[in-house]
């Protein structure tokens, strides 16, 4: 099993005077513990269930191309890109951006995006759900198609959403054939769809209900012909360690019972993250012991 750092609360000891160092400290201490991956929040408001729209929330990106500079081999991801904060092709562009300048350490993660109010209050267009899914695949298939060859597929795209005359990108991106997509979310008739048919991993919830979501993504799989093993299985979760480390075991047993339901990367929110103890526990207690943990079958 491999452990991403979710980076999703951002009220820091210090404040805003402090942000780029307490960053800068939680990716190389990250780096240092042995986390796969970091991933930070792609929302220009707080959601309210982490304190609301008074509290601190950077752009995202601007995040991870600090965070690409402060370290070197660390997995750098948006956790995840609601669809309707940028064009598909400025998407794809950012991401090879901060691909390139990262040494090939950037993922695409997207989702169809949540939290109208946040959408509605900095004035971006919030489609309806049903349009947003729509919106989602052809997203997708741009960032392929641009991601595509020596300079992207420039053949012109026509979809219900988005039209491109030329699909170009230079500097093209560094991974091959494309940096990693992961499609966040455990819908079962469009999103786990769209994982199969698009994907290199899933975003599920940390629910009882993973086995059943892990056996349709399998379905879709087969009928889209992809490789259900290829498919990276993820899941967000809280890595809480304690104030002293007094709940390393019951993460540990935590991490076992979701790497027994089928998931193999686990994204965690650490709690306090600024004070770094904690990611600093981690590295040293529960990312060793949880290293060799095998979903069932594999």
């Amino acid at each position: 099993m491999k452990l991403g750092l979710q980076l999703n609360s951002f009220d820091w000891n210090g404040g805003p005077e402090r942000f780029g160092a307490t960053l800068a400290e939680i990716g190389q201490t990250a780096e240092a513990a042995g986390f796969d991956g970091i991933g930070v929040a792609d929302h220009l408001w707080q959601h309210p269930i982490m304190g609301g729209p008074e509290a601190n929330e950077p752009e995202c990106f601007a995040t991870l191309s600090y965070l690409a500079a402060k370290t070197k081999n660390i997995q750098l991801m948006p956790h995840v890109s609601g669809v309707h904060f940028r064009h598909p092709s400025l998407l794809a562009k950012t991401v090879t951006t901060l691909e390139v300048l990262s040494g090939g350490r950037a993922w695409l993660g997207i989702g169809s995006g949540h939290y109208e109010e946040e959408a509605r209050g900095l004035g971006i267009p919030f489609p309806p759900q049903k349009d947003r899914f729509e919106m989602l695949e052809e997203a997708v298939q741009i960032c392929l198609r641009m991601w595509s060859g020596e300079k992207g597929d420039e053949h012109p795209f026509e979809g219900k959403h988005y039209r491109l005359e030329r699909p170009l990108n230079l500097p093209q991106s560094l991974t091959r054939p494309h940096p990693p997509i992961l499609i966040a979310g455990d819908g079962e008739k469009k999103t786990l769809r769209l994982v199969a048919r698009y994907a290199d991993a899933c975003g599920l919830r940390p629910k009882p209900e993973i086995p059943r979501k892990l056996d349709i993504l399998r379905r879709h799989c087969e009928e889209e012909g992809t490789d259900y093993d290829s498919i990276e299985k993820t899941c967000a979760f809280a890595f809480d360690v304690g104030e002293d480390g007094e709940k390393v075991d019951e993460l540990i047993g935590q991490l076992r019972r979701l790497s027994g339901m089928g998931i193999e990367t686990v994204i965690g929110v650490v709690p306090k993250v600024d004070g770094i103890s904690s990611l600093e526990v981690i590295g040293r207690e529960v990312i060793p012991a949880v290293k060799d943990f095998r979903p069932k079958g594999v």
